[in-house]
């Protein structure tokens, strides 16, 4: 209305950043493969500030939400158009992983010096506040050149950083780690669709729960979210499906560590079971979990209802003495055959994380226990894992505290490079036998049993034969763990990490057209291939009625005929164990 004096504007820049290749360039595609959920979860709470006007009923607050793994970040935009704005502003580097925090830092230091705000928070400052003594040196140099540092959780509490910001007074540090909130009724992670279209799948994602049980030695998330159980509630999480549903969003990441351990798990699957065999809404899920959810009466039957089409599970290893070594004595390798097989019998694609490196490790037992994997699991995607001491870790305390030697440099911490040593392998056989567990698992013999145990269970061939390959040729030709991978790599030559040089305009185009054009040779080769293979699967008569040892029903003697579990002095040991534990149990219950 003409007199009123025009709103006052405040922009809030999040950012979660990507981190550098081998050769220093930005990890960033056309398309990402994962969604940021700490992007989602600030973008959510920093929405629900703004509509209460925490900064005041004539300042309007604008949010920018970006992911550097699928947009470019150039610094000098961000700041002229805070400045554009009126000057009011701070940027937030959300979810910072280890691997990611050198990138942040650059990324920061190029927005101070154009007078940005910044607070930079996420697992590695957290991680590092909560586990370590005094400031570590990463965080200091944050601290000098003048950014903030934000450790915990935003629930309830975002206001006071926006408010500090609005002052030009933010804290150098905010440490809340020892008061981590609850989160039922709180303001939903959520993204508008525009920034959820640059993920593959168009998967959107929110987390059901926070906090994990286990005592894992080489896990960030019971240092940094907790190991007790905190939950939304069925209402919360209805409310994030359908306002995402309305944007024309219906696949998700249920981000929760371990979904299993929710102890609203059930009613969560009965409210999502309603939606879609009531309402009829084809939503799907993919959710993370232990390797004993299946002890959990209905958990596997009851997430097949409710649209979990795929499922992360952390097997870890498959030598108890490493688990045990681990702090990881949850996981029975008495139990994997038949938590497996019932996700197979719920139509659910697995994917199951590998850790190599652990002190029992040997080039020579990791390609025997691949091998082993591959002819007595009915696992379908098997990916790979360095043990690496993660700030905020128990084993990077332990390390740290010992004067153990680990690598300098935070960039490799992203769990495929080596950053320590190992008693029985050198780092040049521990990175050689990295590369070697992927081509032992996936060869062209494997490719098609994996098809056919997928035909076997009503489990689309086609789905399981594209995430396997994007997996190997992540691997192969993108030089990325396929976590990080994603649909059409881009490369920026004024992106490239400081301190190395600026490649010359001629030769860096001519290098990255060459790369894209082997690099898409070979994905082309690599499905010409095994598409002939999904074909005649599909046409084989026979193809439900195909068995092997994996898929064949657990047995009451498999103690003494499966590799699994008689291999090793510590897998007979096990069977042992799981054994006297059945009699005593037995026994109680008469």
């Amino acid at each position: 209305m003409a007199g009123l004096p025009a709103a006052k504007r405040f922009t809030l820049v999040l950012i979660k950043p990507s981190h550098y290749d081998d050769d220093g360039y930005v990890i960033q595609w056309v398309r990402s493969s994962i969604p940021s959920n700490t992007l989602a979860a600030l973008y959510g709470l920093a929405a629900d500030s703004a509509e209460r006007n925490i900064l005041g009923a004539d300042t309007v607050i604008d949010i920018i939400p970006i992911d550097e793994t699928n947009t470019r970040i150039t610094p000098k935009k961000i700041a002229a158009l805070i400045d554009a704005a009126g000057g009011q502003g701070m940027v937030g580097l959300v979810g910072v992983q280890s691997n990611q925090y050198p990138r942040a830092l650059d990324i920061a230091r190029q927005l101070r010096a154009l007078g940005q705000q910044v607070v930079i928070g996420g697992f590695h400052v957290s991680g590092c506040l909560s586990m370590l003594p005094g400031v570590h040196a990463s965080l200091q140099e944050a601290l000098d050149m003048g950014c903030s540092l934000y450790a915990g959780e935003a629930e309830d509490r975002l206001d006071e950083v926006l408010l500090d910001a609005s002052r030009r007074e933010l804290r150098p540090v905010y440490n809340y780690m020892k008061e981590l909130p609850g989160i039922e009724s709180t303001p939903p992670p959520f993204l508008p669709k525009v920034r959820v279209n640059r993920v593959a799948g168009g998967y959107g994602s929110f987390d059901a729960g926070r906090g994990c049980p286990f005592q894992c030695s080489f896990c960030t998330i019971i240092n940094v979210q907790g190991r007790k159980s905190r939950h939304r509630s069925p209402d919360d999480v209805e409310r994030i499906i359908r306002d995402n549903i309305a944007q024309g969003v219906m696949r998700f990441y249920i981000t929760d560590d371990n979904f299993a351990r929710n102890k609203d798990w059930e009613p969560i699957f009965d409210r999502i079971i309603h939606l879609r065999e009531v309402e009829k809404l084809k939503i799907k899920f993919v959710i993370q979990v232990d390797t004993m959810c299946h002890k959990l009466p209905n958990f596997i039957e009851k997430a097949g209802r409710a649209g979990v089409t795929r499922v992360f599970i952390g097997m870890e290893n498959i030598n108890p003495e490493n688990l045990i070594a681990a702090k990881k004595r949850q996981n029975k390798i008495t139990e994997y055959r038949t938590m497996l097989l019932a996700w197979k019998k719920a139509r659910a694609i697995t994917y199951v994380g590998y850790i190599l490196g652990f002190p029992a490790d040997t080039p020579e037992s990791i390609v025997r226990d691949i091998k082993v994997v591959q002819r007595e699991l009915p696992i379908d995607v098997l990916e790979f894992f360095c043990l690496t001491p993660l700030p905020g870790s128990e084993d990077h305390q332990k390390l740290s505290r010992e004067g153990v030697a680990m690598d300098p440099d935070l960039n490799k911490y992203d769990l495929d490079h080596v950053v320590t040593g190992h008693a029985k392998m050198s780092q040049a056989e521990w990175e050689k036998t990295y590369e070697l567990a992927w081509n032992t698992y996936y060869t062209p013999e494997h490719f098609e049993t994996v098809m056919r145990r997928a035909a076997a269970s009503r489990i689309s061939i086609g789905n399981v034969l594209a995430l396997m390959l994007w997996f190997y040729h992540c691997i192969l030709y993108e030089g990325v763990h396929p976590l990080e991978g994603g649909f059409l790599r881009r490369k920026y030559r004024a992106d490239r990490r400081p301190g190395l040089p600026r490649e010359a305009a001629l030769g860096f185009w001519a290098r990255y057209t060459r790369e894209m054009a082997v690099k898409h040779w070979g994905a082309a080769k690599m499905l010409w291939r095994y598409e002939r293979v999904r074909r005649r699967i599909k046409n084989d008569p026979n193809r439900l009625t195909y068995m092997d040892t994996a898929m064949h029903p657990v047995e009451d003697n498999e103690d003494e005929t499966l590799d699994l579990l008689t291999q090793t002095d510590a897998a007979r040991a096990a069977v042992v164990h799981m054994r006297k534990v059945e009699r005593l149990t037995a026994g109680a219950r008469a």
